[in-house]
């Protein structure tokens, strides 16, 4: 099984060098220079909320059609840089130190100007039920990502310049973000400058970098605000140890990679804080998640209450939640199975995995952040887990 894996990962690595870790997103229709050239269209809230549904749902891959390009995705490019991160750990290859450096260089040219601290967003404009966000808009989601990336390889390098830099997203976190605030004074922080909402996942991103950052230069206001931002999220957690996706009225699914981000947020703060108060939160939360989104035969659930949409993020999820909370090996046998059953039905020949299965119908379309980046970072975390040291990953 070990072999197979590794040959899979092997096969994703050469698919993503040889598209230089650019490519499409599920959300980047709003690319397109056909829908931009339309009169009046790209003004309209509903139109641009429908071309993007269309190009996410679709099969069929029109991107080149209407003129969307593969481009650099900020958040990719920090997922691919915590994998080189952990590849060399494994085995100290210099070659890695390459891609790390190169990845650092993408990221920084990519930042979004204009904020309290270094902050990213996507290459996309980008139209949702809650809100729109203009390409490059910083978000909470992606800056957590790709600061926590630099912090890994900080821990590599040991560069200034990256904490530095991770440090002053911090700023962008505590000062150009919303709150909302509870009864009891703790709050949660909007997805990006722009809105209000309530995400509990993005939120607590946040409150995990905050603390990571505060295991370095110990500021106890840092630790201070992420506890607060921990304590809001922690009190929507039902009573079956579950979180919906946020407190709109249209945000109350409860789904299986965003449950795993909730997790892994928890136990990543009570790792940097060393605060434990919430161990039986997270016991339950994971209790909730390990029984609900996985079946017997390695399918990974999208909903709580229906399997379908299959979809990528989900398996690669499971792999980085049992790292982050350290049940690997206690849940090796389900982890095997979900990984032999998303390279049985995912993965192309080409090497790439695929976005979603779907009931009667399958998207073959090689997503570079959505897909590539996620599986590149789980199986990173399961080789350097198993393989000995004495072999090299890639």
């Amino acid at each position: 099984m070990l072999t197979k894996f590794h040959e899979s990962f092997k096969k994703l690595a050469a698919y993503c060098e040889k598209e230089q870790f650019k490519g499409y997103d599920p959300y980047d229709g709003l690319n397109s220079k056909l829908f931009q050239s339309i009169p009046l269209i790209p003004r309209s809230r509903i139109m641009r909320l429908a071309w993007i549904q269309f190009f996410k749902r679709s099969p069929l891959n029109l991107r080149k059609v209407v003129g969307i390009k593969k481009e650099y995705n900020p958040k990719a490019l920090g997922l691919f840089l915590s994998a080189y991160c952990i590849l060399y750990k494994h085995d100290k290859n210099p070659a890695h130190v390459k891609s790390i450096e190169f990845f650092v260089e993408k990221i920084e040219a990519c930042r979004t100007k204009g904020y309290s601290g270094a902050c990213w967003g996507y290459n996309f404009d980008w139209e949702s039920r809650a809100f729109f966000q203009p390409k490059f808009t910083p978000t909470i989601v992606a800056s957590s990502f790709i600061a926590n990336a630099l912090m890994d390889a900080y821990d590599i390098t040991g560069d200034e310049k990256l904490l530095t830099t991770a440090r002053s997203t911090c700023d962008f976190i505590l000062k150009d973000l919303n709150r909302t605030h509870d009864a009891a004074g703790n709050y949660a922080f909007s997805y990006s400058p722009l809105d209000n909402s309530v995400v509990f996942n993005a939120s607590l991103l946040g409150a995990r970098l905050l603390a990571r950052v505060y295991s370095h230069t110990k500021e106890t206001s840092l630790i201070s605000e992420s506890k607060k931002a921990v304590a809001f999220c922690v009190n929507y957690q039902k009573e079956d140890g579950s979180w919906s996706y946020g407190t709109l009225p249209f945000h109350q699914w409860i789904d299986n990679f965003h449950t795993g981000y909730n997790l892994e947020c928890i136990s990543d703060y009570m790792k940097y804080s060393r605060d434990i108060s919430y161990s039986e939160v997270l016991h339950k939360g994971f209790k909730y998640y390990i029984e609900t989104f996985f079946t017997n035969e390695g399918v990974s659930k999208y909903y709580s209450n229906s399997i379908y949409p299959i979809d990528i993020h989900a398996p690669s999820q499971l792999i980085i939640t049992l790292q982050k909370l350290g049940k690997m090996d206690a849940h090796k046998e389900l982890m095997d199975k979900v990984i032999n059953w998303t390279i049985d039905h995912m993965q192309s020949k080409e090497g790439f995995f695929r976005y979603q299965v779907n009931k009667y119908v399958t998207s073959k379309i090689p997503y570079m952040r959505w897909s590539q980046a996620w599986m590149f970072v789980s199986l990173s975390i399961y080789l350097n887990h198993y393989m000995p040291k004495t072999e090299t990953i890639l």
